[in-house]
């Protein structure tokens, strides 16, 4: 007598879908869990708060960062960062994370982190000042 059934070992479409979708449901919880961290330490957005004040030689250039006092302006991010003494003007998204002029694709932790990647895209040149009006 004859079966047509697969034995144990045998690979089925049936079985080679519940492995895909065991094996998805699995990266979906790596990524999720990834991305809020874990359970008994809840995730923090990136915030340079006030003490978060530098002043340091990067690659040859003076950056500069600390908290300002806001003028109201549409681009007043609450920070300032200045490189060799011209402001960069930048933005705080709102996962925290920072972006500049000088990158708008590359996001940043920190105002530091910022500054010092503005710095190695500038490849030497001078920061210009932004006439915004």
């Amino acid at each position: 007598m004859s079966e047509n059934r697969p034995n144990a070992t045998e690979l089925t479409r049936r079985r080679m879908l519940q492995g895909a979708g065991v094996a998805l449901t699995a990266a979906v919880g790596v990524v999720v869990l990834g991305a809020t961290g874990p359970a008994d330490s809840p995730a923090v957005a990136a915030d340079p708060g006030a003490g978060d004040r530098f002043d340091e030689q990067y690659r040859g250039r003076r950056i500069q960062g600390g908290p300002t006092a806001g003028a109201g302006h549409h681009h007043d991010v609450g920070y300032q960062v200045r490189i060799d003494g011209q402001e960069l003007h930048m933005m705080r998204n709102a996962d925290g994370t920072w972006i500049s002029v000088i990158n708008h694709y590359q996001t940043h932790q920190t105002p530091r982190a910022l500054a010092r990647a503005a710095v190695d895209d500038l490849q030497g040149a001078q920061l210009v000042p932004l006439a915004l009006g």
